[in-house]
């Protein structure tokens, strides 16, 4: 439709809208298997511990089972009094009756009233003219107001041109305009206008443009809660509210996880978390999604899929390297600089706030990089692996998870315990004994060590002297296996804290022959100790197989 004079391009959403759920209507539920009263029962609890203040309960006049959960929520009083319940009929006589009795007993209800308005349906379905489908919603009204006027408590009416985005913009607002007429809201008592995407046809702007143009043209404005029920048959029913409340919409109809008939309706959480994202208060208790799921998916034996936004399984799962690493530095600056705010590359909430956890934050597979496997190291176990170190372990991991698949985080701590912690072969560190020779610390060589250990299963000893422990046990080993290394780096750092704190120590080595490097690690109580490991964890990753050759060629 033409609109030049738009505005809602240049709005934002500052607040949440009116909300009301409409899951426990068959129709909408689109369930294979339909819920019974109990899980209606069920279902309309955790709404109600969500927050919701306006709940349709469906269709009690064609439905038994809707109009027996309606009873039997009335009957054991279950419904809050801060909480409007809202029933729906065709604009028919008999049904409009029905549904009053279905409401007897409730202080307050939302009667809900819709026919088709639709070029298509006009003419395929009921074959009316323009007049005919007005006087239909006008009488529809009429009969409810009837009603409401004896019924002892308070009826707002919602009035729906169903296939609103197949109806002429200009015949869907006469309809409407012809209804609120016909129901002459007063100050403190409106009536909902509720504009559906029946069938999502156009891009959301063009909707956005039809709520504003709506919102200019319906008479008595001021006494009307506009209100919008998008569906998702284009795959934009998101978009499509949040650009309609931008257009003036007051009011929000939808459901978990956007259930419903064909691709569903429009997905409440998902808005509502949007708006939780840009720091607006949503005005719906949705901090645990692990409980909505729980419950949802019982009670309609649906599934929630895994790359549902904020709540699918793995939508804060990062597999790409790129991804893990900027993730890894983004929550380590978060903790090193104290920030008070959330902000961490690719995840635009904190998963914590929404009761999701760090744990399956990265995953680790053939796609991943050396950043999520440092990650997993560090938040799992503790190790801060140096930063060289990164990439000689991620390719270790890699070429496990080309043949297997995912690595999980306990497969990823027994390799590394293989490849560094355990690699004590074909030498195997025993103890050390550390002498202070001089208190001169200009003097070269002030300190002596005499380590024990085992080569191929045999005992054996040396004696070295050096510039410290590390350098002195590195002297030895050189003298006792004939190998020629440099330390090229040494880190620590402790891994757990209290009286019995373990050390872990990172050896970064060079085999001065052939340029080769390599790390080893070490853990012990003791951090000359854990130094001493990590040592001879190096050599043996650098020269094990070298030394077991050799050793099978000397026992022939």
């Amino acid at each position: 439709m033409e609109l030049p004079d738009r505005t809602w391009p240049s709005k934002q959403i500052e607040k949440a809208p009116v909300w009301c759920s409409v899951d426990l209507r068959d129709g909408n539920q689109a369930l294979i298997d339909p819920m019974v009263v109990s899980e209606k029962i069920e279902m309309f609890n955790l709404l109600v511990r969500m927050g919701f203040k306006e709940i349709e309960i469906g269709f009690p006049a064609a439905s038994q089972i809707e109009f027996d959960f309606l009873r039997q929520l009335v009957g054991k009083n279950l419904i809050p009094s801060d909480v409007t319940v809202q029933v729906l009929t065709q604009c028919r006589e008999e049904l409009i009756e029905r549904t009053f009795q279905s409401i007897e007993g409730i202080p307050r209800a939302i009667v809900h009233i819709y026919n088709s308005t639709s070029t298509l349906q006009r003419d395929v379905v009921f074959g009316k003219g323009k007049k005919e489908i007005l006087e239909l919603a006008v009488s529809g009204t009429r009969m409810v107001k009837e009603r409401a006027a004896s019924f002892p408590g308070e009826i707002i009416l919602e009035y729906s041109p169903e296939s609103y985005t197949g109806t002429e913009p200009d015949y869907a607002i006469e309809v409407c305009n012809a209804v609120v007429e016909a129901w002459s809201p007063a100050e403190g008592k409106p009536v909902i206008i509720n504009l559906p995407s029946t069938v999502e046809m156009t891009t959301p702007n063009v909707f956005a443009d039809r709520i504003e143009w709506s919102g200019r043209n319906l008479k008595d404005r001021d006494h009307i809660v506009l209100s919008i029920h998008p569906h998702n048959d284009r795959g934009t029913g998101v978009a499509t509210a949040e650009l309609a409340l931008l257009a003036g919409a007051d009011r929000v109809e939808g459901t978990l996880f956007g259930n419903g008939e064909r691709t569903g309706n429009v997905d409440i959480l998902t808005i509502a978390y949007n708006m939780f994202s840009q720091g607006i208060d949503p005005e719906l208790q949705i901090g645990n999604v692990n409980e909505l799921i729980e419950v949802y998916e019982r009670c309609t034996k649906m599934k929630v899929d895994p790359r549902h936004p904020y709540a699918g399984k793995l939508v804060f799962t990062a597999f790409s390297g790129s991804h893990q690493d900027a993730i890894s530095k983004g929550i380590k600056a978060m903790r090193e600089r104290g920030s008070k705010y959330w902000e961490v590359p690719y995840l635009p909430i904190d998963p914590a706030d929404i009761g999701r956890e760090y744990e399956p934050i990265v995953r680790i597979n053939s796609q991943s990089g050396k950043g999520g496997v440092a990650f997993i190291m560090d938040s799992y176990f503790g190790f801060k692996l140096p930063k060289g170190m990164h990439r000689e372990f991620a390719d270790i991991i890699q070429k496990v998870s080309e043949k297997k698949g995912e690595v999980p985080p306990d497969e990823v701590m027994e390799i590394f315990r293989a490849n560094y912690l355990m690699k004590k072969e074909p030498i195997h560190f025993r103890k050390i004994s550390v002498v202070d020779l001089s208190d001169d610390t200009e003097k070269e060589f002030d300190t002596q060590v005499k380590v024990s250990y085992t080569d191929h299963g045999v005992p054996k000893e040396f004696s070295a002297v050096g510039n410290g422990p590390i350098d002195a046990v590195k002297r030895g080993l050189s003298d006792a296996l004939g190998i020629n290394v440099k330390i090229i780096d040494y880190e620590e750092h402790a891994l757990t804290g209290g009286s019995n704190a373990q050390a872990a120590a990172y050896i970064h080595m060079l085999s001065a022959d052939d340029n080769r490097i390599t790390y080893g690690v070490g853990v012990s109580s003791n951090i000359t100790r854990a130094s001493v490991r990590a040592i001879f964890s190096a050599v043996n990753r650098l020269f094990g197989e070298r030394m077991e050759l050799d050793y099978g060629r000397s026992q022939m």
